[in-house]
């Protein structure tokens, strides 16, 4: 990839707006807590670890900008942040995360430095532990479907741009192919942000990883003509009992892929796991603008007195999963008990 999705230089955070990626190359400059906010509310920036590293620079960034700050100013901060996307647990836990470190006493004079430094620390971690998963979830498919060149389907963008480093479901897929185990990908569009045709697509393009998109209504058709071996998607929230939400229409496809006896495994770290929701019905899903259904970019495609409903996620059943791969293990049989660390 010729640009990183995510950097941090001379106190800027400097995001690749993801909303016009790969039609044109624009950076968005964060300098302050209400612009790295805005920048994740309308996915300038996306992906559930991605936003994690986002929150971690923001954080940083207020607290330059509020060099005296105290408790309830430091609470108050968190609360903010929190407020820009309420499904992607990623979000709400690296902002607690930072207010942990800041409320160390021999942090708070230094926690500018100290959030940088953690921010770059944990991206280069999720690289090691993403490698980690991909070889598992390879280890687990070849034990189940015999060791060979794989169909895979994905759904949505888990790769780079989601993660600022090696994926998750699409670092399966990169380092499957890096050791020459991939047949052919399929690349969900992703309606209605169209992640998967603007954003996997060209990740996918960029590794010279044969490919077809295909749209979300396609997936029955691929399993049922057995076009695809295994599928691999990401998560913004996984609970207790293995179920997840992750972008819409995941369900669906796990539906689907139960009927047609295809694998399908969740990949993400654990720091998408919330452990203190015991069932997906707990989970708060975002409702976005009408608009990204009703127009597209600035043309309005749908007719005038037309309205939308756009749940950006929906909530997969554990039941449904054949996995749960993360950087702690492979999540099996995970409907018998509660999943705890």
């Amino acid at each position: 990839m010729s640009f990183k999705p995510i950097e941090f230089i001379n106190d800027t955070l400097i995001l690749i707006d993801q909303r016009y990626v790969p039609v044109k190359e624009d950076y968005v400059h964060v300098s302050n807590l209400k612009e790295c906010h805005e920048a994740i509310k309308v996915m300038v920036t996306r992906g559930a670890p991605l936003i994690g590293f986002t929150t971690i620079f923001g954080m940083a960034l207020w607290v330059k900008n509020n060099p005296d700050f105290n408790q309830s100013d430091l609470d108050k901060a968190v609360d903010f942040i929190k407020t820009a996307r309420p499904t992607a647990v990623n979000l709400s836990y690296e902002a607690d995360r930072c207010r942990d470190l800041l409320i160390s006493p021999e942090n708070k004079n230094e926690g500018y430095k100290r959030l940088v430094e953690f921010g770059r620390s944990e991206i280069a971690k999720l690289e090691k532990d993403n490698t980690y998963m991909a070889q598992l979830a390879l280890e687990d498919l070849d034990r189940r479907l015999g060791k060979k060149k794989y169909r895979v389907l994905t759904h949505c963008n888990t790769g780079k741009l989601a993660c600022g480093c090696l994926g998750t479901a699409l670092g399966v897929i990169s380092y499957m192919n890096s050791e020459d185990r991939i047949e052919h990908v399929y690349a969900d569009e992703t309606r209605p942000y169209l992640q998967g045709s603007r954003l996997t697509a060209f990740e996918l393009g960029q590794e010279d990883i044969p490919h077809e998109i295909v749209v979300e209504g396609a997936a029955s058709y691929l399993m049922e003509h057995g076009l695809v071996d295994a599928i691999f998607v990401g998560a913004d929230r996984i609970v207790a009992n293995g179920d997840t939400a992750n972008k819409i229409g995941t369900a669906t496809l796990a539906i689907v892929a139960n009927y047609y006896n295809v694998p399908m495994y969740t990949v993400a770290p654990s720091s998408s796991f919330d452990l203190s929701l015991k069932s997906g019905d707990k989970i708060e899903i975002e409702m976005r603008d009408e608009n990204e259904i009703l127009n597209y970019k600035d043309t309005q495609i749908a007719p005038k007195n037309s309205r939308a409903m756009n749940p950006s996620f929906d909530v997969t059943p554990g039941k449904l999963l054949t996995g749960i791969v993360c950087e702690k293990g492979l999540i099996s049989n995970h409907t018998e008990k509660l999943i705890s660390w």
